[in-house]
Parts: structure tokens; C-alpha cells; sequence
């Protein structure tokens, strides 16, 4: 018995090498367990992978040379880099219209940067959302439409329809391990012979969900398109620019300056007001009248005596 759940052993490794393959063949378990078992050996049939076989006489399975048509299964992407008025606006916008199309928003970041010599602060924003592939077009359309500059825009696409395929034929192969190793643990008897058995599943269940997990996520990726947005502000907003004079810069800087005087002279009125007027009040009526009666002192000790 050890002997031959040894071989089995042996057969499930060597299935499991073939399923790591693109599109291995495999042999029916159906045709592999009676010779094992002590029945009559039968010549194994090689089973044909359902894509390349077409249908004969009596029902019969003859093969055909060619696959059939496969759908592509391709991944389009785009990366843009925009300039608009409001980056924060604009994170909200482009959010909203990807959520009316179906999609969702992936990520998004706003931050503040010091742009030319002022260092004036102002927004920048990156954003990714994913819309229906078949909409990608009308989606990017729309966020151009309310920039006010593009200034790098890459659309991608990857056909991976060859990578779906090969993990399709290795999850049938995958699958048909795992039958067969259920099929072997039944005929275990000892503890020892059923551990050896069942270790070889757990392995082979998780290739299984591994492979699942590629698949989906190819599909979701061929289903929904990614968008990498890059928003920054509007240039004419800057108040200087390296390649060049901008006098809607420096007139904005002149007039955030004339702010910021005005503020200055605002707060320290405000503080005068509230803070040193009160203490000045406090500590300066006193000094005032001691120095009063003192001069006054002084003026009566110089005057002349009166006369009797």
C-alpha cells in the first residue's frame, strides 16, 4: 500500500510540475486510478483541451489543429498632467463624474507647495479614479474640457489575453489535480499515507486561488480603466515665472503685500488698543502725578519768601 500511494505520490508531483505549465496536457483520472488500483491497465488517453477540439460523428471529440476565437482582453490606462484653476475643485468634480459613470476613486491627495521667490503657497492635487474602459474615452474628454491646460496626456494599453489564457489551462489542470488527489485520500489508510495526501491538496488549493486571484484581477483591470490625474494651478496665478515676465503675477504679489501691510497695521491697533493703552494707563497716571507734585516741590522751594 505504501508503495503505491508512493507512485501516486509521484504522479500528483508530476501533474502539479505540468499544471505550472501555460496549457500542459493531462491525463484523465478516470483512466489513471483502475490500473492503479489493481485492475485491468488501460492505455491512457490524452484529454484535449476544450478549445481546440470541435465536435464529430456519434459525438464524438475530434480534434481540430485550430483554437477557437478568443475575445482580447486588453488594459487601458491614461495619465494626464493638468492645469487648472482650482485643484480642489477640480479633485471634486472629476470625483463626482467618475462616480456618475460607474466608477470610483482609487486615490487622492491635495497638498500645498511655495512656488517662485515669494514663496507663495498655493494647491496642488493628484488624483486616480477608474471608469468603465468602454467610457475611458468620454471620461477623458470631459476632464480636458474643464482644464485650462494639458500638458502631457499617455493613454497605454496592454493586451494580456495570452497571460488569461495560460492561467485558464493551468486552473483546469489545477482543478483536475485536485480531483484526483481527492480521490487518492479516499483510498488512504493509514494516517501517514492521508497527511501526505492532504498536504499535496492544501498546496494545490492554493496555486488554485492564486491563479483565480491573477484572473480577476486581469478581468477587473480590462473592465475598469485607471486615470492618473496631476493637478496643478493655473500659471498666470504664480507670481513669477522662470521663463519669463507675468505682470498678472506681480500685480497679484503686489496686492497680497498691500494685504498683508494693512493686516500687520490692523493687528498692532488692535493690540494697542486692547493691551498697551490699559497698562499704559495703569503705570502712567501715577508716574504722571509723582512727577507733577515733584516739579511743583521744587518751584516752591526756589520762589522768593513772601512778604510780611
Amino acid at each position: 500500500m505504501k508503495r503505491r500511494l508512493a507512485f501516486l505520490s509521484i504522479l500528483v508531483a508530476a501533474m502539479l510540475l505540468g499544471a505550472c505549465g501555460a496549457a500542459s496536457p493531462s491525463f484523465r483520472s478516470a483512466e489513471i486510478l483502475p490500473s492503479l488500483s489493481g485492475g485491468a491497465p488501460s492505455a491512457p488517453e490524452m484529454a484535449i483541451d476544450s478549445a481546440m477540439v470541435a465536435p464529430g460523428e456519434a459525438g464524438k471529440a475530434v480534434y481540430s489543429g485550430e483554437p477557437v476565437s478568443q475575445e482580447r482582453l486588453v488594459i487601458r490606462n491614461a495619465n494626464l498632467t493638468l492645469v487648472v484653476q482650482d485643484p480642489t475643485a477640480s479633485v471634486e468634480t472629476i470625483s463626482r463624474m467618475a462616480e456618475e459613470m460607474g466608477g470610483f476613486i482609487v486615490s487622492s491627495n491635495l497638498y500645498k507647495t511655495a512656488l517662485g521667490a515669494g514663496n507663495v503657497t498655493v494647491t496642488q492635487g493628484t488624483l486616480t479614479i477608474r471608469v468603465p474602459a468602454d467610457r475611458l474615452d468620454e471620461a477623458l474628454q470631459t476632464i480636458k474640457a474643464g482644464a485650462l491646460e494639458v500638458r502631457s496626456e499617455n493613454i497605454s494599453g496592454e493586451d494580456v489575453t495570452q497571460q488569461y489564457v495560460d492561467l485558464q489551462s493551468r486552473l483546469r489542470n489545477l482543478e483536475a489535480a485536485e480531483e484526483q488527489l481527492q480521490e487518492i485520500m479516499g483510498s488512504a489508510t493509514t494516517t501517514e499515507d492521508v497527511m501526505m495526501v492532504y498536504n499535496q491538496l492544501v498546496q494545490v488549493r492554493g496555486e488554485i486561488e492564486t491563479v483565480k486571484g491573477q484572473m480577476q484581477y486581469f478581468e477587473q483591470s480590462a473592465k475598469l480603466s485607471a486615470i492618473t490625474l496631476e493637478l496643478i494651478p493655473d500659471a498666470a496665478a504664480q507670481p513669477l515665472q522662470i521663463a519669463g515676465w507675468r505682470p498678472q503675477g506681480t500685480a497679484k504679489a503686489a496686492v497680497e503685500a498691500l494685504i498683508r501691510a494693512l493686516q500687520f497695521l490692523a493687528d498692532a491697533a488692535i493690540w494697542a488698543v486692547i493691551c498697551v493703552v490699559p497698562i499704559g494707563v495703569i503705570f502712567g497716571l501715577p508716574a504722571y502725578f509723582v512727577v507733577r507734585a515733584i516739579r511743583r516741590r521744587r518751584k516752591a522751594a526756589k520762589a522768593p519768601p513772601a512778604a510780611a
